[in-house]
């Protein structure tokens, strides 16, 4: 099954490409022919993953999906969450925001944090969304030079690892992007099951 995958962000097309494996065919917006950056307006994930799916379904007629992920923090009231990509500002830097997160946690004693993916599936005019987790913790300065956004500051529950130390495979076996894909394949599969019964 082909879908395409309503981002420009290769390190997000990687992972999900990684995972899928040969289940579904991800087709990225510049694969697509889709030049645009599709504005984030909302202050919700479920929201922004609809609204970036929505626009590439209108556009293109195909079916596809969208992803969007917060980090939230719970000594911070859940930020930088919907905000992550631009807590720092829109410049977007990794490093400003992993700046700010450690700033803002250097007098907090409580770490824990999670990672929130929401990935909003368009097939034939009808969305369906999936939620995937990861909780851990966040760290006090950045370790690993693999990954991306606040992956050096993250270490996942189950693991001594950072985020940025794990190979995409390894980081996949925590990954909450992953686990909302999971149920995004299994939700595929059951369609493809119902339409051949």
């Amino acid at each position: 099954m082909k879908l395409i995958f309503a981002s420009n962000n290769q390190h997000k097309i990687d992972e999900l490409k990684a995972f899928a494996g040969k289940e579904i065919e991800i087709v990225s917006l510049k694969d697509a022919g889709i030049d645009i950056d599709i504005p984030e307006p909302y202050d919700t994930l479920e929201e922004n993953a609809s609204e970036k799916s929505w626009t590439v379904y209108k556009l293109t007629g195909n079916d596809c999906f969208s992803e969007d992920t917060g980090l939230e923090i719970e000594a911070l009231n859940g930020e930088p969450g919907v905000k992550s990509a631009r807590y720092a500002g829109d410049a977007r830097s990794f490093k400003d925001n992993i700046e700010k997160v450690l700033t803002k946690l250097a007098n907090k004693t409580n770490k824990n944090a999670r990672f929130r993916a929401v990935i909003s599936l368009i097939i034939d005019g009808n969305e369906t969304q999936f939620e995937g987790i990861c909780n851990g913790k966040i760290i006090d300065s950045p370790i690993g030079a693999k990954g991306f956004g606040y992956d050096p500051i993250f270490i996942p529950d189950g693991s001594k690892r950072s985020f940025a130390e794990m190979p995409i495979e390894e980081k996949n076996q925590f990954n909450h992007r992953t686990k909302a894909a999971a149920k995004l394949v299994a939700f595929l599969q059951t369609m493809k099951t119902n339409s051949t019964n």
